[in-house]
């Protein structure tokens, strides 16, 4: 029993050698692919609510904080993707790693992660798209804007956005970058405008004081905007689309992560600096009333362009990351081999239609809301999983040959699992409750299907 579940998979040949996905992805596509998912509804949102209720102006240290934490995490992700080029990301690095029982928990908390997230993404897409579609005289009826548990009858914008990109899946996975870079690059040409209009208007009076709530608020205000930079690690689940990963891979991931910071920290220090920090106090769109207070009043449609772009590129990526990771589970035996089909275009086609009955289901019906917080738990558990991963391979094979490799070792991996643990503490009860049960449910679905298949039983 204990040989079996900590069973590994061989690192020089995560997928045993097979693979029918096709390399297509760069470096400037995986800087994209990190950069739609990881900046979001979380720039035009949630920026101002922890600038108002924790950190102030001193919001720009708490983004330099979860960066900083994140930045850990990433160079942990860089060094296995750079070594294990496979498919998979976490679940691919920690089954070779550290055995499948811990690659089979993380694969269901990245499900977890992926599929809410997607959920609660095309959820907020559909009430962005519901608020601009009057403005071009069209509407959608408020009963096909909610689900029956929210007073409606399904949330059909939220389906229709996962079913659209699905599609784009299907067709490639060139095809599906390129909307991607389309999108982003809409996406950062608002932020770009936005700072451009209203960098003239900033007071340096606003700024005082910078640390209102003290220290403390720095590092409660960290412990909130470190979600804004979740899905980030997405990135790693296309190693085996990815030209020359060794190198690409970590320069993706990292690049992605450094963009990120440098646009969070700049719209934080123009938001404080147009209005004073605890006038965004209950502001839920506070990029379009920081332009609204300079007197330039079409700012809400400006950033509710960049909002839909930002939303449409985060659907797109969590379809196509979860979809590998089903392929990579399957390839490696831990599900139905249904799910490791690929189609003549290279993209796991079971895998992608699965993900979007999924999605469509939890975004149509379910009340997102409730169970947005486990996306954050199964994230956290991700990254200190690989952190300890690269603690573990560093002993357990020394000559591996690593083309990028985390510096510092062990204080950055420490460092991350240490942050991850912090922060996995700071989510209620009630969060760690359901993490609990999805676990026991995804315990009893490897050990009745998983175990019994796993391809590396037979070798």
């Amino acid at each position: 029993m204990k040989n079996s579940i900590f069973r590994k998979i061989p690192v020089a040949r995560p997928g045993n050698g097979r693979t029918g996905l096709k390399r297509n992805l760069g470096v400037f596509d995986l800087v994209m692919m990190g950069i739609g998912v990881t900046i979001g509804s979380g720039l035009f949102v949630i920026t101002g609510v922890a600038a108002a209720e924790h950190a102030g102006p001193g919001l720009v240290f708490s983004f330099g904080i979860a960066g900083a934490a994140c930045a850990c995490a990433g160079l942990c992700y860089a060094e296995l993707a750079s070594s294990i080029p496979a498919s998979g990301g976490a679940y691919t690095f920690v089954y070779a790693g550290l055995g499948e029982i811990f690659a089979w928990f993380i694969g269901w908390c990245l499900t977890l992660e992926y599929v809410v997230a997607l959920a609660a993404i095309s959820v907020g897409w559909s009430a962005y798209v519901s608020g601009v579609l009057p403005l071009l005289g069209l509407s959608v009826p408020r009963e096909f804007l909610a689900g029956p548990f929210s007073g409606g009858i399904v949330n059909l914008p939220a389906m229709l956005i996962i079913f659209i990109m699905a599609l784009l899946q299907l067709k490639g996975t060139k095809e599906s970058a390129r909307l991607n870079n389309l999108l982003v690059t809409v996406k950062l040409a608002v932020v770009i405008a936005f700072l451009i209009l209203a960098a003239g208007h900033v007071q340096v009076s606003n700024y005082r004081p910078f640390l209102p709530y003290g220290w403390e608020g720095v590092s409660s205000g960290a412990a909130v905007v470190f979600f804004a930079y979740l899905g980030f690690d997405a990135v790693a689940n296309s190693a085996e689309e990815v030209r020359n990963p060794q190198k690409n891979m970590p320069r993706g991931l990292l690049g992605s992560l450094a963009v990120a910071t440098v646009l969070y920290i700049a719209v934080t220090l123009v938001l404080t600096g147009v209005a004073k920090y605890d006038s965004y106090a209950g502001v839920a769109a506070p990029v379009a009333y920081a332009l609204e207070t300079v007197g330039i009043q079409w700012g809400a449609a400006l950033v509710s362009a960049g909002a839909i772009a930002g939303l449409t590129t985060g659907v797109l990526v969590f379809i196509g990351s979860q979809s590998r990771l089903l392929y990579s589970m399957a390839r490696d035996g831990l599900l139905p081999q249904t799910f490791a089909k690929v189609s003549g275009s290279g993209v796991p086609m079971t895998a992608v239609a699965c993900v979007c009955a999924a999605g469509s289901l939890l975004a149509g019906v379910l009340p997102i809301g409730t169970i947005a917080q486990l996306c954050n738990m199964g994230t956290l558990w991700a990254f200190f999983m690989v952190a300890a991963a690269v603690l573990v391979m560093r002993k357990t094979h020394p000559g591996l040959r690593r083309p990028f490799r985390v510096p510092a070792v062990p204080m950055i991996p420490l460092c991350a699992m240490g942050m991850c643990a912090f922060l996995a503490l700071q989510l209620d009860r009630a969060t760690w409750a359901a993490f609990g049960i999805w676990t026991l449910i995804g315990l009893a679905l490897y050990v009745t299907y998983g175990k019994k298949h796993s391809r590396q039983k037979k070798i």
